[in-house]
């Protein structure tokens, strides 16, 4: 009885073992996939916030009165 209590928990660890892995392979793959998303998301709207700020400055610089002209 012995013997096939061994071989049973021998049989039972290497299943858990692989289950393991496989499980956090799955969850390593799938970190790797939301990063990259949030990545692209993040980077978008950083290219936005920057056209945005872009505009904003040429706007401030050609609506801005020159000193010359306010003290004439």
């Amino acid at each position: 009885m012995g013997y096939v209590l061994r071989v049973r928990l021998a049989s039972f660890f290497a299943g858990a073992a692989v289950a393991s892995f496989t499980g956090l392979y799955i969850l390593h793959n799938d970190y790797k996939v939301a990063h990259e998303a949030i990545s692209r998301q993040v980077k978008g709207l950083h290219e936005s916030l920057d056209r945005r700020i872009s505009a904003l400055e040429s706007l401030k610089q050609t609506e801005a009165p020159q000193p010359a002209e306010a003290a004439e």
